[in-house]
């Protein structure tokens, strides 16, 4: 937390404490004394307060995020490899079905090669997806 913003965060949490204290039902010196004690309090916690733990925690947080970012893209990018792999498969397999309702030999083992090579393909990538994740 910078000087800055932790001086903001000080002079929030003040006025936020008078504010209460203003709205109270006491009398002056009732308020002044009270909100003394307040401000010696919060005095106190600030002293308290490690600003290098604080950065600590907060890098931490902020590296738990970047990581379940990656996962989820990673999870994505699986989940769109099924999904293109399937469509690829269906267009190969209507590549062979073509190939025999023409009767061509030599066209139907093109495309059978083709849906044998698509299938290949789509298998390694999802298996290598799902390695890295």
């Amino acid at each position: 937390m910078s000087n800055k913003g932790f001086g903001k965060f000080v002079a929030g949490a003040a006025i936020g404490v008078g504010l209460g204290f203003l709205f109270a039902p006491k009398t002056g010196e009732e308020l002044r004394k009270v909100l003394k004690a307040k401000l010696d309090e919060l005095i106190n916690q600030t002293k308290e307060i490690d600003i290098e733990e604080v950065k600590k925690e907060f890098n931490q947080k902020v590296e738990e995020i970047k990581m379940e970012l990656v996962d989820l893209d990673k999870e994505k990018a699986l989940e769109i490899a099924k999904e293109k792999g399937n469509e690829l498969k269906a267009k190969a397999q209507e590549l062979v079905d073509l190939a025999k309702e023409k009767g061509t030999p030599i066209l139907k083992k093109t495309a059978n090669d083709v849906l044998e090579n698509v299938i290949k393909v789509s298998k390694e990538t999802q298996k290598k997806l799902s390695a890295e994740k």
